[in-house]
């Protein structure tokens, strides 16, 4: 399940992909962002700054500043943005990529049937997520129809 604060920063990253996609694409003061995204601004500021220090985003100062998409839509998987905002993606500790953990309570993890259980159903997401990008979100959830209605 992705935490509110990953849905904030996703509806922003859309405001900034569509308004990236528009003719004359501007740099957009958070409460343009906040308000286009439905997002409260107080959040968005810290989420904002994570995700510009991560590079995804730009920040411009002065007047005519604000904020701006730097990698194209497609460049911008969901599964670096979920790593980012809320952390492991893994189930148990045992399985990330990112902060693995021996289980404390682990005696074997070839033998333990919990791990390998998780791992298969882990896998699949993973295949899944790490497929997606900001642009598949932009098409509407056109993608989600899709993977769910293959066999």
């Amino acid at each position: 399940m992705i935490t509110q604060k990953m849905k904030y920063a996703l509806k922003a990253l859309l405001v900034l992909a569509d308004e990236a996609a528009s003719e004359s694409p501007q740099p957009l003061p958070i409460e343009q962002i906040a308000k286009r995204s439905g997002t409260p601004k107080r959040f968005l500021e810290h989420i904002l700054l994570e995700v510009r220090d991560a590079g995804v985003i730009a920040s411009r100062r002065g007047r005519a500043g604000g904020y701006v998409l730097v990698k194209r839509p497609a460049e911008v998987k969901l599964s670096e943005l979920l790593r980012l905002i809320d952390g492991p993606l893994a189930p148990l500790p045992c399985l990330s990529r990112t902060a693995y953990q021996r289980c404390p309570d682990c005696t074997d993890e070839e033998t333990c049937r919990i791990r390998r259980t998780f791992a298969d159903v882990f896998w699949t997401y993973l295949l899944i997520i790490d497929s997606l990008t900001l642009a598949d979100l932009m098409q509407s959830g056109e993608t989600a129809g899709r993977i769910f209605a293959e066999p």
